[in-house]
């Protein structure tokens, strides 16, 4: 029995994705990525913001055509968008057999079976669900991402409840995964190959204070480093107001913990951060981030900005937009506020028109884009330990990731070389030049394997 799994949305959700493909190979199901070879498709969902439900949509009518067209024996959807809409979808795409909730993944091979003997239902659980994964600590998790990197999810849910925001009423309050779970995944997964562990989460710097009372984000740092054969440790994720003293103090002396930072700020605006129901100001902002230089004068810093927000004047774009040119961020991404149906923010009554909001974002990353393409042009003299992704066809070189780049967001550093390196190799890169976002370099006489 031959499955293909759909996964959609961020890396979150591909952990999710991931144990769910162990939990059905383990139950005795194939894997396929071939539509024409498999006997039941699952739809992984996603539903932050409507391009995302859009494409879930989309992607689950066209797989209902093959049920109907008896070309496949089960359809069912999984992930946010199942859970948020489950009687719509049964409603208006009734080829969907079942829907497994964000918090019932343990039951997919459950819920395939009950379909394919003709007895299929819902498996839907309470979103704050403890342990957030009922999968034996996802030992049969399949890694997807290629083994030289995996993503680790340290915490499922959100208690902050930003006026824009659905999930936390589809992933549920904020429970942290525990530490020793983690340290044991995270030597599974290093056991299979990966060098470079990602921590997830919708909110990494709260780790711990739901079990153990206190923030527990640096020690769980000092933990992972201690791995033998993990090389990098990434963090995603970081609300600015929860990055302690302690986190920084371990980021710097950590030579395994990555000098990089995601924190998404969302907005500059005092007025705007307010609405968004943020827990800072665009002083703290500003104070949090000189301190994160500061103390670690490496650091790469990248964010995510919300444009067009309810109520947002001219005036705020262009006090964001001097934001983000006085702080120089070295990455930045820039969505268009979604206006998402049970949320406080899309009751607000100031919408902006869509036109507004695509010019606004267009124009931050216009100036984004200056900012990156000269900070780049700065990197280059400089040497650079960077990790193999894999080989340019029919070219003497080789694409790359430094410190400075989490895969599938950030660029690239394209490493000119006859020598034969493999994926998941560290060598050291003497940057020759850029070009836009990435760069170009050769390696140094001394590098590593």
């Amino acid at each position: 029995m031959k499955i293909l799994f759909i996964s959609l949305g961020c890396d979150k959700n591909l952990v999710d994705t991931e144990v769910m493909l162990g939990i059905l190979v383990q139950r005795g199901f194939s894997i396929t990525d071939d539509e024409t070879e498999a006997d039941a498709v699952v739809v992984n969902t996603c539903c932050f913001i409507n391009d995302a439900k859009q494409e879930s949509i989309n992607t689950l009518l066209e797989m209902a055509e093959l049920r109907r067209s008896g070309d496949i024996r089960a359809l069912i959807a999984a992930g946010c968008l199942a859970q948020r809409y489950q009687d719509e979808i049964q409603k208006e795409i009734p080829e969907v057999d079942a829907i497994v909730g964000t918090t019932a993944i343990g039951e997919i091979a459950d819920a395939l079976d009950e379909v394919l003997s003709g007895a299929g239902h819902n498996h839907l659980a309470d979103i704050n669900r403890r342990p957030v994964y009922d999968c034996n600590c996802n030992k049969e998790r399949i890694v997807t991402t290629g083994g030289h990197y995996a993503y680790l999810k340290i915490a499922e849910g959100c208690d902050k409840h930003c006026s824009y925001c659905i999930i936390p009423k589809v992933r549920g309050s904020y429970r942290s995964v525990p530490m020793d779970s983690l340290v044991r995944e995270a030597e599974r997964l290093v056991a299979f190959g990966a060098k470079e562990i990602i921590l997830v989460a919708q909110e990494t710097t709260l780790y711990g204070a739901d079990l153990y009372g206190e923030k527990c984000l640096p020690e769980l740092l000092r933990r992972l480093c201690a791995i033998a054969g993990v090389y990098w440790v990434r963090i995603l994720y970081c609300y600015p107001e929860e990055i302690t003293d302690e986190l920084i103090e371990t980021i710097q002396s950590e030579p395994k913990v990555c000098n990089y930072l995601d924190i998404p700020i969302q907005h500059a605006s005092d007025k705007i951060l307010r609405r968004m129901g943020r827990r800072t100001d665009q002083q703290e902002l500003r104070n949090n981030i000189t301190k994160l230089r500061e103390r670690i004068p490496d650091i790469c810093l990248r964010t995510t900005l919300i444009t067009g927000f309810p109520g947002e004047t001219q005036e705020d774009h262009e006090e964001l937009m001097a934001f983000v040119d006085e702080m120089e961020f070295d990455r930045l991404g820039v969505f268009p506020y979604s206006q998402e149906e049970d949320t406080p923010a899309a009751l607000f009554g100031d919408q902006i028109d869509e036109e507004v909001k695509l010019d606004r974002r267009a124009e931050l990353m216009e100036l984004q884009q200056e900012i990156a393409f000269e900070k780049a042009q700065e990197t280059v003299g400089s040497t650079l330990l960077v990790m193999v992704e894999g080989k340019v066809p029919d070219e003497h070189a080789y694409v790359a990731r430094s410190y400075k780049d989490a895969p599938n967001v950030d660029g690239f550093v394209f490493v000119q070389t006859g020598r034969e390196l493999m994926t998941g190799d560290f060598v050291r890169v003497r940057i020759t030049g850029s070009h836009e976002y990435d760069l170009i370099g050769e390696i140094e006489d001394e590098f590593t394997k």
